[in-house]
């Protein structure tokens, strides 16, 4: 009776990983199915590189849209890794531990808060504030950038700390045996043997940054053009699908899917390059 269970909840497993790949290469065989003619009908070089986004005028250039995605998550990672690692290495080697408990529910809700309700505090808060600020209508690619490092903290401080709190306490002790004080031992023994996972929780706030909408939308100013400023419009490649998909028909509508192409492969990219990174340091 015994072994029949184990191998039916064996069972149960293998059909749960396979229902999960099968799913992922379905959606997979859908965008390139769907992307890959509109590609070669408007031309690679011209729909990679093209300056000008007109549906009207069948101009599907969607280099302004990677540029500003390349622009909002670089300023994210710039703003919210080394806020998120700091503050996991507090969580887990400096806090009180009356404050454990709130600092540590606090991340949680972070992590379950909508995106449009941080869009909305966004378009409240951050914008009126960068316009008064320093500059521009407010909806720039600074703003989104500053959302998005705020969206990506429970993330990198969750996965961060856990990482940190995982590494033998051999190693601190080592370190505090060795003459070092607190903070030394912290920043030279436990950090660097928990490197592999910031580095995952560095992955991940990556992935979410990239594949946000909805807050970005509302506070990025949705323009299809190079910025040329921190304070100028973008529009990401996640924001043009959803501007447009609404009322797309035939080749505009093949284009918003050989966007979300594009964007795939955009992230694929990005995790292959953290990875070889990782596997390098």
């Amino acid at each position: 009776m015994r072994d029949f269970k184990e191998k039916g909840m064996r069972l149960l497993f293998f059909l749960t990983a396979c229902v999960s790949v099968a799913a992922v290469v379905l959606i997979c065989l859908f965008l390139f199915a769907s992307g890959f003619p509109a590609i070669r009908e408007i031309g690679v070089f011209q729909f990679l590189f093209g300056t000008r986004w007109k549906p009207a005028n069948n101009l599907y250039g969607i280099f302004p849209m990677i540029v500003g995605s390349v622009y909002v998550t670089a300023g994210a990672l710039a703003i919210g890794v080394p806020v998120g690692v700091l503050t996991a290495v507090f969580m887990a080697e400096f806090v009180p531990k009356r404050l454990y408990k709130p600092m540590k529910a606090a991340v949680n809700l972070m992590a379950g808060i909508p995106s449009v309700v941080y869009g909305f505090f966004g378009l409240v808060v951050l914008v009126p504030f960068v316009r008064e600020n320093i500059g521009g209508r407010g909806q720039s690619c600074l703003t989104a950038s500053v959302l998005l490092g705020l969206m990506i903290l429970p993330t990198v401080i969750s996965v961060s700390e856990t990482s940190i709190r995982a590494v033998p306490r051999s190693y601190y002790e080592g370190g505090l045996a060795l003459g070092a004080s607190h903070e030394r031992s912290v920043f030279h023994t436990v950090l660097p043997a928990a490197k592999g996972g910031i580095f995952a929780g560095i992955v991940l706030g990556t992935g979410r940054a990239v594949g946000e909408t909805m807050a970005v939308m509302m506070v990025a100013g949705n323009q299809a053009v190079i910025p040329r400023k921190i304070t100028s419009g973008v529009r990401t490649l996640t924001a043009n699908i959803v501007l447009e998909m609404g009322y797309s028909t035939d080749l505009h509508r093949e284009a918003l899917i050989a966007t979300a192409v594009v964007l795939f492969v955009f992230i694929l990219l990005i995790n292959l390059s953290l990875s070889f990174v990782k596997r390098k340091t």
